[in-house]
């Protein structure tokens, strides 16, 4: 049997009888330290055919520290990005990527519950539109028998429909998001899964400010409460510091971020977008200031959101607009939005958005729509940031991007 047994390609699926017993000494080279099987019987399911692109010892092995290749030397060999995700179906048989997936779905689990629990209604936006879904250029375009179209690059339009104007008031939508950015950084896919949600705002924008609050707190309290075992899979090969959060979460406005950013030596003007490496610093500094990873700014520029945000009404230049960060980077963007439809034409003017492309849009806000407000998330964006992962392709299952369509 044993001859059997080893005879067999690594990788092979087998079926393992045997009598569980308690060993005299603990197993400290196991998962399972306190019990041990006496093998019976080995029974091969299905013999591997094919030679392994590379060895599963050395796809478990912990990330290489500062200065050190990803592939390493000779005396401690490591596995490359790209022949994991050439050989995807492999990687994921390690127990940090077996982890991190199982965290990625309760990560969407508790999202849907506390949704569900505060009466959202689950919509399933289309992701075939015509024109643009916020407009700009980056949206991959096809051919609609004979008419222009493309992949939706966000459900913004129709889950404002659905809450504002068709009397359901809370949805949620959880599905693929395109984005045609040529963009080959660590943070970006070119498919991701988007969780957003609209909701119809009774007094003040700060409404949806507070369910966002809520919900991330949900949800980090839930994947600690749940998946201890899975988180400590994950810091055995990719080490990372837990995620630091208050109660409530610490909120800034946008002028605030900038002053605290302008006190450290860094230019940053009220009126300007922040730059990825000036949203960092700001993180940083947030970090030593305040000890949270998490917080949310409020009242950004009205000329770097989109067009359907509506302008701040103490302050033209300004919007009730928000972004959430996670260890200074971005995980959340959002709004409330102009429910006025002669404000909106007047914005999208503004952008030069063709008016043809969004008529059906416009002309929903006319036959009456509540104030609104919503925002949208990144799936693996928020795995990635919660495990401090150095690379989003390791929170996306099959990721794609500018060079890699497959597997």
């Amino acid at each position: 049997m044993v001859q059997y047994a080893a005879g067999l390609p690594p990788e092979s699926v087998v079926d393992v009888k045997g009598m569980v017993t308690v060993p005299d000494t603990p197993i400290k080279s196991a998962t399972q330290c306190h019990v041990e099987v006496h093998v019976t019987s080995v029974h091969c399911v299905s013999k591997a055919s094919a030679a392994l692109p590379f060895q599963m010892e050395d796809a478990c092995r912990p990330d290489a520290k500062d200065g050190e290749s990803e592939e390493g030397d000779e005396a401690l060999v490591r596995v490359g990005q790209d022949i994991r995700l050439d050989n995807r179906w492999i990687d994921l048989r390690t127990p940090a990527n077996q982890s991190i997936f199982r965290i990625e779905s309760w990560l969407g689990k508790l999202f849907r519950d506390y949704l569900h629990e505060a009466g959202f209604v689950e919509l399933h936006s289309p992701k075939l539109i015509g024109g643009s879904s916020e407009g700009g250029a980056d949206v991959f375009t096809l051919d609609y028998f004979g008419k222009p179209a493309c992949l939706a690059m966000s459900p913004q339009l129709h889950k404002q429909m659905a809450a504002a104007c068709s009397g359901f008031e809370k949805v949620f939508v959880t599905g693929p998001v395109f984005r045609a950015e040529d963009s080959n950084t660590r943070r970006h896919l070119c498919e991701f899964t988007g969780l957003d949600l609209e909701m119809t705002i009774v007094e003040h924008y700060d409404e949806v400010l507070v369910l966002f609050d809520e919900l991330f707190r949900y949800i980090f309290d839930g994947i600690n409460k749940h998946c201890k075992d899975e988180l400590e899979r994950v810091r055995e090969q990719h080490p990372f510091e837990d995620l630091k959060y208050l109660t409530p979460t610490l909120r800034l406005t946008y002028a605030e971020g900038c002053q605290l950013l302008r006190e450290a030596g860094v230019e940053q003007d009220d009126y300007e977008d922040l730059s990825t490496e000036n949203e960092k610093k700001l993180g940083d500094i947030v970090k030593e200031k305040y000890d949270t990873d998490f917080f949310f700014m409020d009242q950004y520029p009205l000329s770097v959101r989109p067009f359907y945000t509506m302008p701040s009404p103490t302050n033209p230049k300004l919007s009730n607009s928000y972004d959430f960060f996670v260890r200074g980077q971005e995980i959340l963007s959002g709004a409330q939005r102009i429910h006025d439809p002669e404000l909106l034409v007047e914005r999208a003017k503004a952008w030069d958005i063709d008016l043809e492309d969004l008529k059906g849009y416009i002309d929903s806000f006319r036959n009456g729509a509540l104030p609104h407000g919503g925002g949208g998330i990144g799936l693996e964006r928020v795995v990635m940031l919660f495990l401090d992962l150095k690379n989003i392709r390791k929170a996306s299952w099959f990721p794609r991007d500018p060079k890699r369509i497959s597997p």
